[in-house]
């Protein structure tokens, strides 16, 4: 019997390194980087190549979503003050969430889901909460997680340097680098 399909949205090897194997027990995943979020492009371009690393490693497809880095600043621009876990992030949940359901609808795929909360600057409340609303929206399964509960988080950092991925220390976008450029 086969396993029933998932798209998982992807922001980091790292944090797929443990979550999309956690995902395989019961899924077959095929993933999706979509990150319009992350500056500067040759930061996203490394951790396109490393989550392609990942997807060779644990024998999953990688899919590529659009880099479109305006629209991701257009629609945050205005909550650019707002620390770490604020209304900026909800938005680019959003954003990344919603791009993620259509794809998975244009694969014919029944289901979608985020990483994203393995990381404990993710708020995986507010994950789950937009990714329901959206999956209600594409009439699609949302499989909700907080993927850092019993250490999944720790196990991430683990299995990232048996690997030799490239861990960054910003979610991506160019208002949480703590050294600007």
């Amino acid at each position: 019997m086969s396993l029933p399909e998932i798209l998982a949205q992807i922001c980091c090897a790292p944090d797929a390194s443990y979550v999309i194997e956690l995902l395989q027990k019961d899924h077959a995943v095929t993933g999706f980087f979509y990150n319009p979020n992350i500056w500067p492009s040759p930061e996203y371009d490394l951790r396109l190549a490393e989550t392609k690393k990942v997807g060779q490693i644990l024998g999953f497809d990688v899919l590529e979503g659009e880099y479109d880095q305006d629209l991701w600043l257009k629609l945050t621009d205005r909550f650019k003050g707002e620390p770490e876990k604020g209304r900026r992030c909800d938005i680019c949940y959003a954003v990344r969430l919603d791009r993620t359901a259509r794809k998975a609808l244009e694969l014919g795929l029944p289901a979608f889901t985020t990483i994203m909360s393995v990381s404990p600057w993710k708020k995986a409340d507010v994950l789950n909460r937009i990714g329901r609303l959206t999956g209600w929206k594409y009439n699609l399964q949302f499989l909700e997680g907080d993927f850092k509960k019993k250490g999944g988080f720790q196990k991430s950092i683990e299995i990232s340097r048996r690997y030799g991925l490239y861990r960054q220390n910003y979610c991506g976008c160019v208002y949480s680098r703590r050294d600007p450029i």
